[in-house]
């Protein structure tokens, strides 16, 4: 076993939330809690969906569990609230001067369609919790090694886009999972996404499971279901899924689900982390084989597949969109980077709860954006006049509508560069320097602030994962040795999930990050003489090809190429 193993075996990790009381009760910090329960005790509190807080002792973040993106506008208030009481930056670490865009109390929505906030005390957890029972929120396997937050649409039940509303699903298989000891600990962190939308928002493609909408012929009538992908993912082995010959029921999710849990648990390796995860089992296995392997552990024989109703892929719902009810509308609102104010989120859901109908709800999408639904027509323009949904606007320039970013070094144990603010100050940057072709709506530009991929920068238009870079500057040193480390990124161009889904490449590594925005003046200018009519910019990158591509790079006033991965 590796360590991680061996901490899980010492205690089941789901008994750490009982802990967590106990430690809150007595304002135990990390070298005592440390002390008593030993170092595997910040991996299990994981389950309880805490991290440790990067370079910042006795502070957590903590994620929230949003199945499908759901919320209620009762629950994202709390969200806001608690973000606003209890997640905020003692005057020590800078107070409200603490971020220098968002300063204090602010909630990450994730592209897992989850929320996390930061600077939580151990002692405030257990009045978070409660707040949380209230409406019916969770925080347990937020993180570690088990079912994450099951993906959806986040327009399931609004749009003539999908074959059936799968979110009851979602939430079936999101209510097995969480808690449960049997499958609370796997191998590695295990991710579903579950759909009946025909365009695959939910990115089935990049997933442990995805289930899409398919139809077939059963006992003489048709019925809708599922078709199954497994074993995709990113990181450092990014892997699309494969397809399975299997159709499954909507009543019978769970059980494949759970079959497909109890394969992976089974077999899955304990021993090297780093290949842990349930991708490299399908590659090993192949599909057919894994497939085998889930038949075998069912209780349920499950029908091969029937008639695939996936028709593409939709990247985002930004905008003031019609929903299938005559005269309701829902509002897709941009956050750069996916970071909010926990005040402007809890407006945005007293703001549902004020403009929408009883249906209204607050929806979080896997590119860090938020919708509000059920808006009466009459109503939008007075909802577009909030003070939030000025800041947060629904027609936003190409690059402010594709920007993600992660974590990053701000409070990451793992970042290496700073993202949230790069993000932001460079889509705003860029919408205004780079003049795009008017029917190019969205630039997906994602940032990771390591190699963990938590920006999914591989399916991105252009994707950058961070660095330490030296460069040559004997009058920029930055140590007596004579380096000079300056924040970097390996530079990518071309990636896509959908019909024609492709990773990116890697097209310049190293690059130091003042060196970014030239280079993408220049890869601009020539994309816009020489594309095709209705070219989008990843499909331009991948016609004209990575030497060239580097080439034009490379003719910016700027040290594109000069820098050296640190280390290497």
């Amino acid at each position: 076993m590796n360590t991680v193993e061996q901490w899980k075996s010492e205690k089941h990790p789901l008994d750490v939330i009982d802990d967590v009381y106990e430690y809150a009760e007595e304002g135990l910090s990390f070298a005592e809690i440390t002390e008593r329960a030993g170092e595997g005790e910040f991996e299990r509190m994981k389950w309880a969906g805490m991290y440790t807080h990067g370079v910042h002792d006795d502070y957590y973040m903590v994620r929230t569990k949003v199945p499908g993106g759901y919320l209620t506008p009762d629950q994202a208030e709390v969200i806001g609230e608690v973000t606003e009481d209890l997640a905020t930056a003692p005057e020590e670490h800078g107070g409200e001067d603490q971020n220098s865009i968002w300063g204090d109390g602010y909630v990450d929505v994730t592209t897992r369609q989850d929320t996390q906030f930061h600077w939580i005390e151990i002692e405030d957890v257990p009045e978070m919790w409660e707040r949380y029972d209230e409406v019916g929120l969770t925080t347990v396997q937020g993180c570690g090694d088990g079912a994450r937050n099951v993906l959806g649409c986040p327009a399931a039940g609004l749009t003539d886009h999908e074959a059936f509303n799968a979110q009851p699903v979602v939430d079936a298989v999101s209510d097995f999972f969480t808690g449960n000891r049997e499958y609370g600990n796997l191998p590695r962190k295990f991710k579903m996404t579950i759909t009946g939308c025909t365009h695959d928002c939910g990115q089935s493609q990049i997933n442990d499971v995805g289930l899409t909408p398919a139809k077939k012929e059963l006992d003489g009538s048709w019925q809708y279901g599922f078709h199954v992908k497994v074993g995709g993912g990113l990181s450092d082995g990014p892997r699309m899924a494969s397809p399975l010959d299997v159709f499954v029921p909507p009543e019978d999710a769970v059980e494949f689900c759970r079959a497909v849990a109890q394969t992976f648990k089974e077999i899955g390796d304990r021993n090297n982390r780093g290949v842990c995860r349930m991708r490299y089992l399908v590659e090993q296995l192949g599909p057919e084989k894994f497939e085998e392997a889930i038949r075998d552990r069912s209780e349920i024989e499950f029908p091969a597949r029937g008639v695939d109703l996936t028709e593409g892929y939709t990247g985002d719902h930004v905008g003031v969109h019609d929903q299938k009810e005559d005269g309701l509308k829902f509002v897709g609102f941009n956050v750069i980077a996916g970071r909010v104010g926990g005040d402007d989120f809890a407006d945005a859901a007293r703001a549902a709860k004020k403009y929408g109908t009883e249906d209204a709800s607050v929806r979080l999408a896997t590119d860090q954006n938020f919708l509000i639904t059920h808006v009466p027509e009459e109503n939008v323009g007075d909802l577009l006049d909030e003070p939030f949904a000025r800041k947060y606007r629904p027609d936003p320039g190409p690059f402010s509508r594709g920007a993600v970013g992660c974590t990053g070094s701000e409070f990451c144990n793992y970042g290496i560069i700073e993202t949230k603010n790069r993000v932001r100050r460079w889509a705003k940057a860029l919408d205004k320097r780079i003049d795009t072709p008017d029917d190019l709506e969205v630039v997906r530009m994602h940032m990771s602030g390591c190699s963990a991929s938590c920006a999914q920068p591989q399916i991105a238009d252009i994707g950058f994962r961070g660095e330490t870079v030296q460069i040559d500057d004997p009058e920029g040193t930055t140590n007596e040795e004579g380096d000079n480390l300056v924040e970097g990124m390996d530079f990518g161009l071309g990636g896509s999930l959908g019909t024609d889904n492709e990773f990116l490449d890697w097209v310049e590594t190293a690059v130091p990050a003042n060196s970014v925005i030239p280079a993408l003046e220049q890869l601009f200018d020539v994309y816009a003489d020489e594309r095709h009519e209705g070219e989008r910019f990843y499909e331009w990158c991948r016609r004209v090809g990575n030497d060239r591509l580097r080439a034009i790079m490379q003719r910016a006033d700027a040290n594109v190429a000069g820098g050296v991965a640190h280390g290497d």
